[in-house]
């Protein structure tokens, strides 16, 4: 019988040191899980027995379990490499349609676009719009679209803000005149076919200006956009000799009233000064009202597109009246005749008026050209996030996790789990909601085999095994000395 006790023991040493080598042997597999030999008694049965203790007639293994405790994180740098810190696991489904999981984050495109592990099983996650917010909570198979670009999409909106230095002059009143683009800057916008469009924003002071027609009394600019900068121009090179002869003038008035005053000659028929060389010229014509700023830019005297307005805090004022929706329509025109203008919708709101230097703070337009694909990478919560070569990101999917009440109770098919009844169904969520772990973008979880333990276990199975196979030899020789019995 201890022969039969001893075999027992041989057999479940040699299946313990099975394990154990088959730990070591993925000690560098991604994702794998330490997998550990329960062992238990074999008893002798003891029917009719009036009870104490039975024989004893060896050991055998009851289960293999594994053990998913966290294993450590390597930093890749892939950008389809993803790693699971925390409870759950990755869902595949396999050629067959068969469905598995895996803490496996070594993921990668086939030629076909579609999001794949290194067994050629596709990845599932939920499917999302562009800007990632999950439009269906049946997982399916990712797919990133690769075979052609994106579409352009034509600029309908700029924002830009600046700031206009409270020291510059009035305008018309410096000769020779400032160049019309002296603050101002240009953009790209894009058409409707993904054609680069400048878009030129200037900026011209028109007030406080006392010499004004009638006189100007806030701070005050004109507006150009790049219909009418050429109006502009010629605005500026006519006003700017008569603005200069009038700031002449006006300072020598105001020279002589004080002088005036100063004498007791309170009988002022003009206060021009007569000494004054050169010809007086016709007073300055001043642009309309602002309510009329939102008008066409040919109603306006100057050109200008529209006037803003600063506070004494150097804060620009809301348009007045407000056009609607609060913005200024300019109107964008492709270098292709073919195509019509296209209406874009201009916010200055957060320009304002310092005594600094010139300077643009913002500039953002929201069109884009056509671009492909240059990259695919997986954020924290699992969102699969596309980069092309226009600058532009677009979110493809959202990867799906599943976890089970009985882990253990899974079964391991070559890499990944199934699920059985002993483990339960499958509960799906996305990564960081309530039980489910983040994921790590660019690093994998490392196997959690501890190599010291596994050789330290090696050593003491090994034990067993010669142990065990030294109580056959001495029930051999036992059994020899009875054969020899005369």
């Amino acid at each position: 019988m201890s022969s039969q006790t001893g075999l027992t023991g041989l057999n479940s040493a040699a299946k313990n040191l099975d394990i154990i080598g088959n730990n070591i042997a993925n000690a560098n597999t991604v994702g794998y899980k330490v997998g550990r030999a329960e062992f238990a008694d074999l008893i002798a049965s003891t029917v009719g027995a009036g009870g104490g203790a039975s024989d004893g007639i060896g050991v055998a293994i009851t289960a293999i379990t594994q053990q998913f405790t966290q294993g450590g994180i390597n930093v890749t740098g892939n950008g389809l490499d993803v790693a699971l810190n925390g409870a759950g696991f990755f869902q595949i489904q396999l050629p067959d349609l068969t469905l598995g999981y895996t803490r496996d984050g070594q993921f990668k495109l086939d030629k076909q676009g579609n999001l794949v592990t290194n067994n050629g099983a596709s990845v599932l996650g939920f499917p999302t719009d562009g800007l990632g917010n999950v439009t269906s909570s049946t997982a399916s198979p990712l797919s990133i679209p690769s075979g052609a670009p994106i579409p352009a999409k034509a600029t309908t909106s700029v924002i830009a803000s600046f700031n206009l230095d409270a020291r510059s002059p009035i305008a018309a009143s410096v000769f020779p005149p400032l160049s019309i683009s002296t603050y101002g800057t240009t953009l790209n916008g894009y058409d409707a076919q993904g054609l680069e469009v400048p878009i030129t924003l200037a900026f011209v002071r028109v007030g406080p200006d006392p010499t004004a027609t009638p006189p100007i009394p806030t701070d005050k600019w004109d507006v150009y956009d790049t219909s009418t900068l050429a109006a502009g121009t010629a605005s500026l090179a006519l006003d700017a000799p008569v603005g200069a002869e009038n700031k002449k003038n006006f300072l020598a008035d105001k020279k002589n009233t004080a002088l005036n005053l100063a004498n007791g000659n309170l009988n002022l028929s003009t206060f021009t000064n007569p000494g004054i060389s050169g010809t007086v010229l016709p007073a300055l014509v001043p642009l309309p009202s602002a309510s009329a700023a939102i008008t066409p830019p040919s109603t306006t005297s100057t050109g200008a597109l529209f006037q803003i307005e600063f506070d004494a805090a150097g804060n620009m004022r809301p348009l007045n009246p407000l056009p609607p929706g609060g913005l200024v329509t300019i109107k964008l025109q492709s270098a292709n005749a073919a195509l019509a203008p296209v209406d874009v919708k201009l916010d200055l709101g957060k320009t304002t008026q310092y005594g600094t230097s010139f300077g643009v703070t913002k500039l953002e337009q929201d069109g884009f050209t056509a671009g492909g694909l240059t990259g695919v990478t997986i954020t924290e919560t699992g969102k699969v996030m596309t980069k092309y070569s226009n600058g532009q990101t677009l979110i493809r999917g959202q990867l799906s996790l599943a976890d089970f009440r009985n882990v253990q109770g899974l079964a391991q098919v070559g890499g990944y789990w199934i699920e059985t009844t002993s483990s339960g169904p499958a509960l799906q969520g996305a990564p960081g909601d309530g039980q489910f772990a983040k994921v790590r973008p660019g690093a994998v979880e490392e196997s959690n085999v501890d190599l010291t333990a596994m050789l330290v276990d090696m050593m003491t199975a090994q034990r067993s095994y010669q142990a065990n196979a030294q109580t056959i030899k001495t029930q051999d020789q036992a059994l020899q000395t009875l054969v020899n019995l005369r």
